[in-house]
């Protein structure tokens, strides 16, 4: 039971602190993903609603990415695109080690423009957590 709980520690934090070292300027990483990690399901379900999208989509992205913020960044940068989140999933195996930034410009989004440097700041999934809250908010996608 003691190993358990000791390999249990020790992934939980390799995956944050892999995380928090491709994040670079997004703050919010760590706490995002300490909140999703404690309530899986309604990380899922605000996922759902916050992008208008099923239960399969969201189980696919978070199979296909490291943490929790790691989905919610895919979608975002998919809405912000207006690219199929499959392709932007693609981009980000292909560019996960090289930083958001280089992600974001492979997606055609500039990583110096105000809404780019918007989410470096914020995110709109736990609205309560951030002074910024409900910025960046779009239309999601099917």
């Amino acid at each position: 039971m003691k190993l358990f709980r000791m390999l249990l520690v020790v992934s939980v934090l390799f995956f944050a602190v892999s995380s928090i070292a491709v994040a670079g300027d997004f703050d919010w990483f760590r706490g995002f993903n300490i909140r999703a990690e404690a309530d899986p399901s309604g990380f899922r379900a605000r996922l759902e609603s916050r992008f208008q999208i099923g239960d399969l989509q969201v189980k696919t992205v978070l199979g296909n990415v490291e943490s929790p913020a790691d989905a919610y960044m895919v979608l975002r940068l998919g809405e912000m695109s207006g690219r199929p989140t499959a392709r932007v999933v693609e981009q980000y195996r292909a560019h996960r080690d090289k930083g958001w930034g280089v992600l974001a410009k492979s997606l055609g989004i500039k990583p110096g423009s105000r809404e780019f440097h918007a989410l470096k700041r914020d995110q709109d999934l736990y609205s309560g957590d951030h002074k910024g809250k409900g910025k960046g908010k779009g239309k999601g996608r099917k």
